[in-house]
């Protein structure tokens, strides 16, 4: 499957995909830090990293990743599109040409842990809190 690098135009498409997946991954999160999330991420956030994503044959997007340095920010798929191997091949490809080595993950999201416990990653260091201060703890990784 192809990979594509979205523009600007995206960045709604991309913010929707991004509520459906965290809706779908994070019920600890409650709605109003979800929707703090996603006015930082359409405001900031994905003009602060490197993109690329998947499409389907209607080149909807499936799902999308954001680097920076050597350093995944996010990976999303759309809950419609699970079960594919569009992580996978979002994360080999972060691996293969961005040389990621690192990444941070909500430690209540057991999925995404597994996941990337399955490719490789190891725990190597937690926070009590997010990134914003919010008693959500992370798990540093490191490949």
């Amino acid at each position: 499957m192809d990979l594509y690098t979205p523009d600007r135009n995206d960045y709604p498409q991309l913010t929707r995909l991004w509520e459906r997946s965290v809706r779908a991954t994070h019920d600890f999160l409650p709605d109003a830090y979800i929707s703090t999330l996603k006015n930082l991420l359409l405001m900031q956030y994905l003009d602060s990293v490197t993109l690329f994503c998947t499409r389907d044959a209607q080149l909807n997007i499936t799902g999308f990743a954001g680097i920076d340095r050597f350093k995944l920010e996010m990976l999303f798929i759309d809950p419609e599109h699970r079960g594919q191997g569009l992580g996978r091949q979002l994360l080999r490809h972060a691996i293969e040409h961005f040389q990621i080595s690192e990444l941070d993950v909500n430690e209540q999201n057991p999925q995404a842990l597994g996941f990337y416990l399955k490719h490789g990653f190891k725990v190597i260091r937690r926070s009590e809190v997010d990134g914003l201060g919010q008693p959500y703890p992370i798990l540093r990784m490191r490949l």
